[in-house]
């Protein structure tokens, strides 16, 4: 079998892998990574570097182009709490992008604001994954994203 085949992964196992895939490579860059008891407030995992506050992470994954979201009422709008994005391609390395939550506060074709007046649904932050948009999504690569979570920037 080759490696990344992400199809050989039911959706729990591909959230699973990218929920440690974040904390592996946020460890390679010196974060200390602490887990949260429960998951129910929209909080993945909480990270430090040396002796910056802390930092709250989210995950959310994706297998293709696509949406993912995170309900507002859970994933709040703070200079200190961050979406990592981690998109799956069949046969390729895992692709991990950092969002900062204020990136929200200014919504366009990529990042997305969705209140739904039927309530059918709760009001969302969303990602809008798709061709057009990467060109937009590429600032928020991991490794540009290193220096403003070690609050170098």
């Amino acid at each position: 079998m080759q490696r990344y085949q992400w199809s050989h992964l039911n959706r729990q196992q591909v959230g699973a892998y990218a929920e440690y895939f974040v904390k592996m490579e946020l460890t390679m860059y010196g974060f200390q990574v602490y887990e949260t008891e429960v998951d129910d407030r929209g909080i993945d995992f909480i990270i430090r570097f040396n002796e910056l506050p802390f930092l709250e992470i989210q995950v959310k994954s994706l297998r293709s182009l696509g949406y993912a979201f995170a309900q507002k009422e859970k994933f709040k709008i703070r200079d200190n709490i961050f979406m990592a994005l981690v998109l799956f391609k069949e046969g390729e390395a895992p692709s991990l992008f950092i969002i900062p939550a204020t990136a929200w506060l200014e919504p366009n074709e990529l990042i997305v604001s969705r209140d739904y007046t039927d309530l059918k649904s709760k009001p969302e932050w969303g990602i809008n994954i798709s061709q057009r948009n990467m060109p937009i999504l590429e600032q928020y690569q991991f490794e540009n994203m290193i220096s403003v979570i070690r609050g170098e920037l």
